[in-house]
């Protein structure tokens, strides 16, 4: 295994392991903000992607950028949509505020 292998996997692991720890001690009241916020994020992976996918920089990057865009794209409408029903949950019912 290559040196460059090794510390990708060690900072996915890490990375995986602080995610974990951070979100399950956030309490429940504040995860749609979280998760409203870590949509955003997801945002400029798909600005990554896209400059990955257009770069020039072979095919395989080409087609890697371009399973990078649907996936983020992906990430990202599905966590807009998932956070517009949780916060239409706490609307009171008959439409007033």
């Amino acid at each position: 295994m290559s040196l460059t292998l090794i510390f990708g996997l060690y900072v996915f692991f890490l990375a995986a392991f602080t995610g974990y720890q951070v979100i399950s001690k956030v309490p429940h009241l504040l995860h749609t903000p979280l998760m409203a916020f870590t949509n955003a994020i997801s945002g400029i992976s798909l600005v990554g992607s896209l400059l990955a996918a257009g770069g020039h920089y072979g095919t395989l990057s080409t087609a890697l950028g371009a399973v990078a865009v649907l996936a983020a794209s992906i990430n990202v409408i599905g966590g807009f949509l998932i956070t517009d029903r949780m916060l239409r949950m706490f609307k009171k019912k008959g439409g007033a505020r």
